[in-house]
């Protein structure tokens, strides 16, 4: 379970770090509105929020790649 964890959080916390950094390259936290209305929040919050979204966000997209490329049960031979 530990091998497993670490097969899919470690490549989505890089990929995570890459693109935080494009994404807050493009937009200031400041100008971000959330459901139409800008948050009163500090740039650190705004940074540490985007973060974990999208850490979570790559993690599900490592998870299904583990899912769909882990060997399926053997079929009995005939």
């Amino acid at each position: 379970m530990l091998r497993l964890a670490l097969v899919v959080l470690w490549p989505s916390f890089l990929v995570t770090i890459v693109a935080e950094g494009f994404f807050f390259s493009f937009f200031d936290p400041h100008d971000l509105a959330i459901g139409g209305d800008h948050t009163d929040l500090p740039a650190i919050a705004i940074y540490t929020l985007g973060f974990f979204f999208f850490w979570v966000f790559c993690s599900l997209a490592s998870m299904l790649t583990y899912y769909l490329t882990a060997p399926g049960p053997q079929s009995p031979p005939r």
